[in-house]
This record gives C-alpha cells, structure tokens and sequence, in this order.
C-alpha cells in the first residue's frame, strides 16, 4: 500500500489564543499531494481530552503531533496513549526542532522532524512504506529549507475552517470575524536571545511572493467568507517592496478585509509611506515587539533598536490612524525594579492603544536557554509545565515579577483612553476570552 491514512494533532492545553494552526495546516495539503489522506484534529479548538482525541485515531497509519514547549507535557501524556493503540507517532514544531533527539526521549514517540516538515514528514512516509518493519537509520529527520515557498499548496483550510473557530484571536479583540492567520515569510535575520528563532531558522528569512499571498487571502474570502487576516510574520514589513507589494494587490484586487499584525513588526522597519500604504490597503492594528524600555536591557537581548525608534514609529502608526499594541517582557537580563517602572512608564506614555504585559518564559532553542544549562535538567516527571522554570534576575524575586505584571495591567488599562479604545472593537461574544485573560494575565491580583 503506497497511500497512508495520517491523523495531524494539536493537543488541548491551557491557552487563551485558539487561532488555525498553520504549520499542521500546511502539511496536511502538501502530504495531500501526494496522495495521502489526512485529517486534523485540532483538540484545543474543539476541547477534546487526550482520550477522545485517540478516539479519532483508531483507523491512523500515521499519527502526527506538533509540539510547542508551553504543551509538552500535554504531548507526552498524548504519545502515552496513542502508543498503548499500537500507533507510530510522529512528532515535529519548534520544542522538537530546538531539543532534537531529546524531544524524542521526552516523550517517547517513533520519529521527529526537525525544522519545515512538509517534505521531510512526505519523505518519511515514503521510507516508511519500503520498510514495512519500520525500522530506520534515524529517527530524527531534518532536510534542507525550502527554497520556493510559492510552490507549496496552500494550508489545508477545509480541515481547519476560520469561521468554525472560537473568537479568540492572537492580539485580543478583533474588528470582523471570521478572521484567518496567514504567513508571507518564513524566518527571522535578527538574533534576540529572548527568542528561538535564530536557532530555529538559522537567522535566514523566505519570502512568498505578493501574489500567491494575496491568492491565497482571495482564496480565503471566496470560499470561507473571511473577513479579517492576522499576518503572522515574524518580519512582515522587512523588506519594504514586499510589504508594499503585498497592499497594492489587494487594493488592484478590491478585497475588501481588515487585517492587522498581532505577531509583532520591527518598529524600525515602517515609515510614514508605508504605514499610509497599509492603513489604504485595511490594516486598522499593529503590534511592536519593544521587551523594554530600558537600553540596557535591550542591549542585553540583543534587540538592536533604540527606544526612540520605537516611540516614533508608535507615533507615525497612530498619525495614520492605525491601532498599536506593545509587547513588554519583564524579567529579562539586567531587569531592576527600576528598569520595571521605566517600562510601565513608557508605555503609558507611549501612546500605545493596548499593551502586554509577559513573564520572560526561558524557551528551548533560544540564547538565554543556552546561558542558563541548568534548564536542561528539567525533570518532565516532577513539573508541571515548562512554565516551571523561570530564571530571575538578581535581586528579584518571584513575586515582584508577579506584581509589575498585575500592576503594569491595572495602570495601562484602567484609562478612560484605553478603556475607550477596548470597547471600540469590543462584541459580547468575546466576554469568556476577555475573562479569561483577565485571570492569565493577573490583572485584579496583588
């Protein structure tokens, strides 16, 4: 039999995002190709146990697991049963490409794909197949990066329909629903050490063309009714041609979307031509990774921008008429309870509309997880969560981070202006989500 049946899972973990994931999007269409029939089955979506979601496994060749770090041990106890059905299990995401053949030790899976999957998990498969005892030279599988991102099919939207998800959005409160996530690149040059990126794409970046991007958002809009795209880049604006290219068709194309940027863009790649080019083309938000307002602290992260860029590039968004939200990370290197007012302190003065306010979380794959070794020695049996190891800096404690997080919350947001500027895009429908980041993020604690 040359033709498998593969079941592709994202497991139900503690989230308060439930967006389409993109990357089991992408290989269930390109294993689609070749002729393999695949189902997803998004558990975090659809709110199914680990149990039921074996369930839908029963008649699966193939098992498939994305991993991110934050639901590790979700996956593991997931591996655990598939494996009691006699199932092969294989694992890929950015947890396995950073730990390699440990991820495979972690949770006890058959094979790992390091780095893109889709032709590296058709690739197995195929080995698979000429090996009917399963039996290969690796069990950790990587190739090279696909050079041609337009030559792959887009994600497989009919598994993963955006008006059958829940209004829970990366970036919060959105204008219009249904809303799909897509990506135009893939990879970052820049090398903060607060991020896995660098390690995961090798500080290389991709580019699709504009055209099979806006393809793809016509695709959307035709056949699922989407109404609003979230560009997930990690650099959508790098490369101002691209960008631009990006906005004109769809203005040629008459696609009348709203989209914003929730995964972040770099502050110093916008200027006034290309913010007005944005806002023409239905952007309405965008989203800046500033970690802090500190430069000695972005030094230490190796940000490479100023504080200044940031605030004017805040600036010309807000001229143009365009939302911005602040991405803010307390607790990394050289953080001082000092440095933490300073941050709460630009940010309400920034003129920023919203503002997140994080704990450094230590991922697998980055710098600091490098300078830190002792995160290795995670014992997976006693923790709870990779959220259970946190490294502080010196001279704070826990609970002063806890605390300039709650209190960072309560003094940005408890503005008449951003109370204004949340009810501005606020539906009843979202009240669960919006409660429930209220929890995550302890705005009513300390």
């Amino acid at each position: 039999m040359n033709r498998l049946k593969i079941t592709l899972i994202r497991p139900k973990y503690h989230s308060h995002l439930i967006t389409p994931p993109l990357g089991i999007g992408y290989l269930s269409a390109f294993l689609k190709t070749k002729g393999h029939k695949t189902k997803i089955v998004d558990g975090l979506n659809l709110g199914l146990s680990n149990q039921q979601i074996v369930s839908l496994c029963l008649d699966t060749d193939i098992v498939g697991i994305s991993i991110l770090s934050a639901y590790l041990f979700e996956a593991v106890d997931l591996i655990k049963k598939l494996k009691k059905q006699h199932k092969t299990v294989v694992i890929g995401g950015p947890h396995v490409t950073a730990m390699g053949n440990l991820a495979l030790e972690q949770t006890g899976a058959d094979y790992a794909i390091a780095s893109e999957g889709e032709e590296s998990f058709a690739a197995l498969i195929q080995a698979l197949i000429k090996n009917p005892e399963r039996k290969l030279e690796s069990a950790l599988i990587k190739q090279d990066f696909i050079a041609d991102l337009d030559g792959l099919p887009f994600p497989d939207w009919k598994e993963m329909n955006p008006a059958h998800y829940r209004k829970a959005p990366h970036g919060g409160l959105i204008k219009r629903f249904p809303v799909a996530p897509i990506v135009t690149t893939r990879g970052c040059p820049y090398e903060c050490s607060f991020c896995a990126s660098p390690k995961l794409w090798e500080r290389k970046i991709r580019f699709r063309s504009p055209e099979n991007t806006v393809n793809e958002i016509e695709y959307l809009v035709r056949d699922f009714g989407v109404k609003e795209i979230h560009f997930e880049d990690d650099n959508l604006t790098l490369k101002k041609e691209h960008i631009a290219g990006i906005c004109e068709l769809i203005l040629k194309k008459r696609l009348k979307i709203s989209w914003a940027t929730p995964n972040g863009v770099r502050a110093d790649k916008l200027d006034k031509e290309t913010l007005r080019l944005m806002k023409k083309s239905g952007c309405y938000f965008v989203a800046f990774g500033i970690e802090s307002a500190n430069e000695q602290v972005l030094n230490n992260i190796k940000k490479d921008i100023q504080i200044e860029t940031i605030a004017k590039a805040i600036s010309l968004a807000k001229k143009e008429g365009i939302m911005t939200q602040g991405f803010f990370i307390f607790g990394l290197p050289g953080e001082t309870k000092a440095s933490i007012r300073q941050t709460i302190d630009f940010a309400k003065k920034s003129g920023l509309h919203r503002a997140q306010f994080l704990l450094l979380d230590v991922l697998p794959g980055s710098d600091l997880w490098d300078k830190f070794s002792g995160f290795r020695c995670v014992d997976i049996k006693q923790a709870k969560s990779y959220q259970d190891v946190t490294w502080l800096p010196e001279g704070l404690e826990k609970n002063d981070l806890f605390r300039a997080q709650s209190t960072a919350f309560r003094e940005f947001f408890f503005r008449p202006k951003q109370i204004f500027a949340l009810l501005k895009h606020f539906k009843p429908s979202q009240i669960p989500f919006i409660l429930k980041r209220v929890s995550d993020f302890r705005i009513l604690k300390f």
